[in-house]
């Protein structure tokens, strides 16, 4: 069964889930909006997204060396408890998240954390690029070359290295499902052998 854009939307409003989780719900009960709901909330999703905002001052600073030596990372994951903080769903989160930013070197935990010089940039670039199409179609094409930079560069957008349906982003929405706490991603830091700072 097709699941319409309207259905996927009318979920996401009801629940605050992702937009995959939404569509994936609908597909398992068969356009059904409530028992799609209801779905959500069994696995504890439409809960995960709730916690989403709530303090995290709670947290672990987590490090990872990729085979070999040559490429580190150190990771500040926060909770809102030393309890959660402690678990090893939790610390396992932290070390997938470690061996993502080693894979997929991104630049930024999120969207706003990017540095305005880097944007910039790549804002030039890509007007270069479209310098001769028309001015009310630049734009558009502008702003879908960010969308793919942010899926490329933005840790919380990657597609997750090891299951290709997920970003990290949905990945973290997981773990709270699962710890009952929300999870948040503050800073990190890559360091590969022979590159300057």
């Amino acid at each position: 069964m097709a699941i319409s854009n309207d259905l996927i939307k009318a979920l996401r409003e009801k629940t605050a889930c992702g937009i995959k989780d939404c569509k994936n719900a609908l597909e398992e009960c068969n356009g059904d909006l409530e028992k799609a709901n209801e779905l959500l909330r069994k696995k504890g999703l439409a809960d995960a997204s709730k916690k989403v905002g709530k303090g995290t001052t709670a947290g672990k600073v987590i490090s990872y060396i990729h085979a070999g030596g040559q490429v580190g990372v150190m990771l500040e994951i926060n909770c809102e408890t030393d309890f959660v903080a402690n678990t090893d769903a939790f610390q396992d989160l932290g070390k997938e998240i470690c061996m993502q930013i080693c894979a997929m070197n991104p630049v930024a935990v999120n969207i706003n954390d990017i540095p305005e010089k880097i944007l910039s940039q790549e804002r030039a670039i890509y007007l270069e690029q479209v310098k001769d199409k028309p001015a009310q179609v630049q734009e558009k094409i502008i702003q879908g070359k960010l969308e793919k930079y942010y899926k490329d560069n933005v840790l919380l957008k990657q597609t997750y290295i090891k299951d290709e349906a997920l970003t990290i982003e949905e990945l973290v929405k997981q773990k709270i499902a699962v710890t009952k706490e929300n999870i948040t991603i503050s800073r990190f830091v890559r360091f590969q052998v022979g590159e300057k700072a």
